[in-house]
């Protein structure tokens, strides 16, 4: 109570100050306009600051249900984990969190964006910062996934549960829908990137942009996934840096290919395994 008539004296004209108000003011304080204005205004400016501490409050609960929701979808699994799961984690009800997220899977959404945010904002500044060397700018991005995985506990946990911890049944399936519309999404930003490069001319005309783009992103996809399944096997910035720039340059190659086409035989064959086995032997030999 003592804090709150504080609170209310430092909003309020005269009463913050403690002065006694001039002769000048207690004649305007005999207009009833002048009582009800200052009514308003301190409870406008008490409301006020109760909806910023309210808010802050919230974004303090939403951050504790997320922090909750990563450690038990890494221990148990996506499916496994139940919303009690969350909030008895959390020290929260269960009506805390649906009053933040409608059901698990907009949970793990926003689970996601809040590790990968940074991330995309890095790309874009990178974006922004040299417009003029788009291979540059996806060499850095995915290094820097590659260095974020490594180095930051949330971006990898987030990571190993999006691959390895989650399973697209039932009120999941929204959870591929993201997967699917983020994955295309950076399909679509990483083919825009070699298309300026083909009109910078920093890569030849003839290349297939969507190929190169499924292509480059499958890689590092790949290089994340098989790391976080055992981090003792390879270095992944050293081995993703090695990797990201062989493909690149590769794309430039004007020399003769080491690999001739795929004859029909050999497509027809596919599948096939003794009869592939019978084309591959003779140049074995």
């Amino acid at each position: 109570m003592k804090g709150a008539i504080q609170g209310l004296r430092a909003s309020c004209p005269t009463a913050a100050s403690g002065r006694k108000p001039s002769n000048k003011a207690l004649e305007t304080r005999d207009d009833p306009n002048y009582i009800h204005t200052f009514a308003n205004v301190c409870r406008i400016t008490i409301h006020t600051a109760m909806a910023r501490k309210t808010k802050q409050e919230a974004l303090e609960t939403r951050e504790r249900i997320l922090d909750a929701a990563e450690l038990l979808f890494q221990r148990s699994g996506v499916s496994r984990t139940s919303l009690q799961d969350i909030a008895s984690q959390a020290q929260l009800t269960r009506g805390a969190i649906y009053w933040h997220f409608k059901d698990k899977a907009e949970m793990f959404n926003a689970m996601m964006e809040r590790a990968t945010m940074p991330l995309e904002q890095a790309m874009d500044s990178a974006a922004e910062a040299r417009p003029d060397a788009p291979l540059e700018q996806m060499r850095w991005g995915l290094l820097n996934a590659f260095h974020s995985t490594m180095h930051n506990e949330r971006t990898r946990r987030v990571f190993e549960i999006a691959m390895h911890r989650v399973e697209y049944v039932d009120e999941l399936l929204a959870v591929r829908d993201r997967h699917l519309t983020v994955r295309n999404h950076s399909l679509d930003e990483i083919e825009q990137g070699f298309k300026r490069a083909v009109s910078l001319g920093q890569l030849p005309v003839g290349v297939r942009t969507r190929i190169a783009a499924v292509a480059l992103l499958s890689i590092a996809d790949g290089l994340i996934q098989n790391w976080i399944l055992d981090p003792t096997a390879f270095d992944l910035m050293e081995v993703g840096q090695e990797t990201i720039e062989a493909f690149l340059n590769s794309l430039q190659a004007t020399s003769r290919p080491l690999l001739p086409p795929l004859s029909p035989a050999a497509l027809a064959c596919l599948g096939q395994a003794p009869v592939c086995g019978r084309l591959v032997s003779p140049i074995e030999n």
